[in-house]
């Protein structure tokens, strides 16, 4: 069997592609702000990303940078004067955040309107709710991926192993939702899910967001099956000019010829998680103008 690799570079571009178009017809541009803290390798390369792509499309964007020793009460206030800045539609704080900060307060305070990473209890309470305002970037990229290589999702069974907040959770519930993108049947492992495989091989989509390098391998798939590896896990690798390389939540090469489609790493699902970010902001645009 031909195993069709789900690269997630077209559909952002056709994404990103989109939205410049749509830009052309307002009378200002989206606006994005990021609140970064700490000095977080990973958190840095993803904000200057994100950065990136605003200026490609013509968003406006600012990004306040802070020193690992920022306090609860200047991160407050940051958020505040962004929520109250009309120019700016969406506000995503960049975790993890130092470690003397409350996470849940700074989340909580993000107005649920400007929520673009869609983590508030408000948006989530809407997406359990089967009307979501906005979905979490990741698993609305994954919807993406699914849609844009014809993947039917209504009537599937589909096995999440992972129960993150991120991913895990409201992928779970977005694919059970009465709606094209979902409608399938699904089951949410983890950790202690008892026997996985078993769990798993019954499944005609496997998403796989557990944060373990290589962790699912050919015992846990059934064959034909498709395969969203959401995981980004650096390992060792002697044979690298770097020595390291990227690997996913699953073992790629054992599905390779076993399964009918699979989201390489890198290169899958992480192109479309600042896609859907900014799509999210535009439509935090559109649902303030509306309300306004």
């Amino acid at each position: 069997m031909e195993t069709r690799p789900l690269r997630g570079k077209p559909v952002r571009d056709a994404v990103l592609t989109d939205l410049k178009n749509k830009i052309n017809h307002e009378s200002r541009p989206p606006g994005l702000a990021v609140v970064l803290a700490g000095d977080n390798p990973a958190s840095a390369v993803y904000v200057r990303h994100k950065e990136k792509a605003c200026r490609e499309i013509g968003f406006h964007h600012v990004t306040h940078r802070f020193s690992s020793e920022v306090t609860q009460g200047e991160i407050l206030s940051c958020i505040q004067q962004l929520n109250q800045d009309p120019l700016i539609d969406g506000v995503l704080v960049q975790l993890p955040l130092p470690d003397q900060l409350d996470q849940q307060e700074v989340l909580l305070a993000v107005d649920p309107q400007k929520d673009v990473d869609g983590f508030h209890p408000e948006n989530l309470g809407l997406l359990v709710a089967g009307h979501p305002r906005f979905i979490p970037c990741t698993p609305k990229g994954i919807l993406h991926l699914l849609q844009y290589y014809d993947i039917s999702t209504p009537g599937q069974k589909v096995a999440v192993v992972g129960r993150s907040l991120i991913v895990g959770r409201p992928l779970a519930m977005l694919l059970s939702l009465k709606r094209e993108d979902g409608n399938a049947t699904v089951t949410l492992c983890h950790s202690r899910t008892r026997d996985l495989p078993a769990a798993t091989r019954q499944a005609d989509i496997v998403v796989a967001a557990l944060g373990v390098p290589q962790a699912l391998g050919r015992e846990h798939v059934s064959e034909g099956a498709v395969v969203i590896d959401v995981g980004i896990n650096r390992v060792e690798a002697p044979e690298t000019k770097t020595g390291t390389r990227l690997v996913g939540d699953v073992n790629a090469d054992e599905l390779d010829g076993w399964v009918s489609a699979i989201t390489p790493v890198p290169g899958g699902v992480g192109p479309m998680t600042i896609a859907m970010l900014l799509e999210n902001t535009w439509e935090a645009m559109m649902f303030r103008s509306q309300a306004s």
